[in-house]
């Protein structure tokens, strides 16, 4: 099963909220733990878990993926996201086992390639889980969300205007897509920002999980 870093609530009692980061492309679990500092200040007794990617990215081996990204056929990148999925939902189960919690304590926060993998899990958990939280991704696959849907987390997708891996009307196109099949959810644009985390999007992605969760 996929492992990596975690930090305990800062509260010192047992968990009652897991928040699970998911990185991105040619990233680990390093790369967003750090961000839990942010968010104990308002969910103290939220535990932290930032898994890494399966498998070794093959154009960063210093890194991980949690799908290859060379193949061009959508045929083969859909069941290489249907693998990850596997690993990312057993992980999941898993944790929510370990710590006695529900889906609804549950929020996954992905990056790029994690917010990616964030909604296709979060879209198709057997119950919807309390929050996704996406920055700097796209929805994959929005086409068989017509036979795929399952479940309607709440989500939130922030994204840089100038980014130039994916760019930012990829969250527009998400957000069109999930509010045509009933999903709540909300997007904002960070001005002057790249392939990154602004500030005011970390602010609005705070506030959103202590709400929902």
């Amino acid at each position: 099963m996929i492992s990596g870093p975690i930090i305990e609530p800062s509260s010192g009692l047992p968990p009652k909220q897991l928040i699970i980061f998911v990185h991105g492309y040619g990233a680990d679990g390093n790369d967003l733990i750090g961000l839990a500092s942010y968010f104990q200040s308002v969910l103290p007794d939220a535990i932290f878990l930032s898994p890494h990617a399966p498998e070794a990215c093959s154009m960063n081996p210093a890194g991980y993926q949690w799908f290859d990204l060379t193949s061009t056929d959508p045929a083969v990148l859909w069941n290489k996201i249907l693998v990850a999925a596997d690993h990312l939902n057993e992980f999941i189960d898993a944790k929510l086992l370990e710590y006695n919690l529900s889906e609804e304590n549950l929020a996954l926060v992905g990056f790029s390639q994690g917010t990616m993998m964030s909604l296709h899990v979060g879209l198709r958990r057997n119950k919807p889980m309390g929050a996704v939280l996406g920055y700097s991704g796209k929805l994959i696959g929005a086409e068989l969300l017509k036979t795929d849907l399952i479940s309607k987390p709440s989500i939130y997708l922030i994204h840089g205007d100038q980014d130039p891996m994916v760019p930012f009307q990829e969250t527009l196109s998400a957000e069109k897509a999930l509010k045509e099949y009933g999903v709540d959810v909300t997007t904002h644009i960070s001005k002057y920002t790249q392939h990154s985390i602004a500030e005011d999007g970390l602010r609005i992605g705070v506030d959103f999980l202590k709400v929902r969760l």
